[in-house]
């Protein structure tokens, strides 16, 4: 049969990235507590066109990940060999991979002790250039308390408070745990989010933020001060969105860095 994707293309444009979007998949991601936690991820895949050909063949990207469906195991090394195989089968010069998944860690509520999971939304991104380099980043989306310290500062009784999102990606020299990125956010609020809370714990989470008051500002600020100070960490990007609980908009703030920046760090 004719092949139409190999035929060539007259118009002369490249094309950057081209591949497949959305495709769920089971993956197995490194548990820090239990070794691996199985998972479904939404995976993108990409490499480069080169302005002669005319289509690129989609149905092996799905191949090339089934090839891999018995130790589809998330980690750098796994990533760095799709990104590879990616260039090789498609005979491509550039290779992207986007991977985002769900990670459950189970929290035990602070008094109580009652156990429940909290969902943390993830994703890895890797790229392959035409030398062969591999770019590798990691991002956690966390979930937050915040309270205001403004409303605390001006106000006889209480202080607003509200739920928010941090999220971070980062760039690293060696391996770093999903929950090590987790707990870094985790610390910078005002509270932690669980999902499991009883009547004592109520009564700990909302004492605990009231005398931890931060802003976004704050936040952004505490988390890229410990970034600043982990050799490991090479560059990131980070932000932090309350969902407002007295205005109909967020409150936002975001920080990032070069390597230049880190490098630099005292």
């Amino acid at each position: 049969m004719i092949d139409i994707q190999k035929q060539p293309d007259y118009r002369n444009i490249p094309i950057d990235q081209v591949g497949i979007k959305n495709l769920k998949y089971p993956v197995r991601v490194l548990d820090r507590s239990n070794g691996t936690q199985h998972t479904v991820a939404s995976i993108n895949m990409y490499v480069d066109l080169p302005h002669h050909s005319k289509g690129t063949h989609m149905s092996r990207f799905v191949e090339l990940l089934h090839s891999f469906r018995n130790d589809l195991e998330l980690s750098l090394t796994t990533l760095s060999h799709i990104l590879d195989e990616m260039k090789k089968i498609l005979g491509a010069k550039s290779s992207h991979v986007d991977i985002s998944f769900p990670y459950f860690i189970e929290k035990k509520a602070p008094e109580s002790g009652s156990p429940g999971l909290v969902d943390y939304s993830c994703r890895f991104l890797g790229t392959s250039n035409e030398n062969d380099e591999i770019d590798l980043v990691s991002e956690v989306v966390v979930p937050i308390t915040s309270l205001c310290p403004c409303s605390k500062e001006i106000s006889v009784h209480g202080a607003h408070n509200q739920r928010g999102e941090v999220r971070l990606s980062t760039r690293f020299r060696k391996f770093n745990w999903i929950e090590d990125m987790i707990e870094l956010v985790e610390r910078a609020a005002s509270c932690e989010i669980y999902s499991v809370l009883k009547r004592v714990d109520e009564k700990y989470v909302t004492e605990l933020a009231y005398n931890n008051p931060k802003f976004v500002e704050d936040i952004v600020r505490d988390i890229a001060t410990a970034l600043n100070e982990d050799d490991n960490i090479t560059w990131f990007e980070l932000s932090a969105e309350n969902f407002e609980s007295i205005h109909n908009h967020s409150a936002y703030a975001y920080i990032t860095s070069s390597k230049e920046d880190v490098g630099t760090k005292g």
